[in-house]
């Protein structure tokens, strides 16, 4: 079930949002209130999260308060890979999650946090445990990133590929799974850490891995986890039906779902990170997507059946 929607991915990394159009991050806030304001009309009780932040900057977060994005947000995500791409080191988790609570009082989400085993298995083993030390019990909700290995002949949803050098390549190799789907050694130090670290996995339209990856999570001990449903996809050919494909094979865990993605005729540049055109239609995707997949009926139904229960 829906639990919570994230509206956007990264939005202050140039990969996610494009700053040559929008350098001030105007118009990405005002297509968040427009986004937070439906999914809040479409069904109140999902926790709407403003998209992880990377850098985990504070202020781009003072940025958004000042748009009045904050207002309309029930929590605020950040993301960290310092053993990766960051320009800091792991032992300073503690003091970056500081850093924003020292500008909002919204609860803070590690929405995505990892190591990738580029260099050596065994760094991303080490780096599983020092993360969960640092961040379990200091963060509303903690997401390691990710189950599997991205396949190479996939590509990374990044706007400068090989050109970042070995930063690009690191993409393909956050898994605690390989891509044949064989374990690493992270994988039994992860399940320790469960149900209170959750997993993210991004599906690609009509992903082969979905049910094994649902086997893996519940064999893992994972009760909440993270994806995305994407704008530009429900665009695609029978869209709907992948989408609802997804939402079922997941409806066993407490999902936050990323709305992100620009449809490349629907922006105002012909890319993924570009700004819409037209806001409203990102915000219309959005309430869309609350509606068939976490419509009102089955939270007030829910609520009915554990008041029943207390009754008894």
């Amino acid at each position: 079930m829906i639990e919570a929607a994230m509206i956007w991915n990264e939005p202050n990394n140039k990969s996610h949002w494009d700053p040559e159009i929008d350098p001030e991050w105007v118009l990405f806030g005002d297509m968040v209130n427009l986004a937070a304001d439906a999914i809040a009309a479409a069904n109140p009780a999902v926790t709407r999260v403003l998209g992880g932040i990377s850098p985990i900057d504070p202020g781009f977060m003072i940025r958004m308060k000042n748009y009045g994005v904050l207002d309309r947000v029930n929590a605020v995500a950040v993301h960290g890979f310092p053993l990766d791409w960051n320009l800091w080191q792991i032992q300073e988790w503690p003091q970056k999650l500081e850093d924003i609570r020292k500008v909002t009082s919204l609860p803070i989400w590690v929405s995505e946090v990892g190591v990738s085993t580029f260099g050596a298995e065994e760094v991303q083993l080490w780096g599983l445990q020092r993360t969960a030390e640092l961040l379990k019990g200091n963060a509303a909700r903690i997401q390691w990133y990710s189950l599997y290995d991205l396949p190479l002949e996939w590509g990374a949803t990044t706007r400068h590929r090989e050109a970042e050098g070995s930063s690009y390549y690191r993409h393909f190799y956050m898994g605690l799974l390989r891509e044949d789907g064989t374990p690493k050694p992270a994988l039994e130090e992860f399940a320790k850490h469960t149900p209170e670290m959750g997993l993210v996995q991004w599906f690609h339209y009509h992903d082969p891995r979905l049910d094994d990856a649902v086997a893996w999570m519940k064999r893992l001990g994972v009760t909440h986890m993270r994806t995305g449903l994407s704008w530009a996809d429900s665009f695609r050919p029978n869209a709907l039906d992948w989408f609802d494909r997804q939402m079922e094979a997941l409806q066993d865990f407490d999902v936050t779902v990323t709305f992100c993605f620009t449809p490349e005729h629907r922006g105002i540049a012909p890319h993924h990170t570009s700004a819409p055109q037209v806001p409203e239609e990102f915000a219309a995707f959005c309430a869309q997507m609350i509606e068939r997949y976490a419509p009102r009926a089955t939270f007030k139904g829910l609520l009915a059946a554990e008041t029943s229960a207390l009754l008894v």
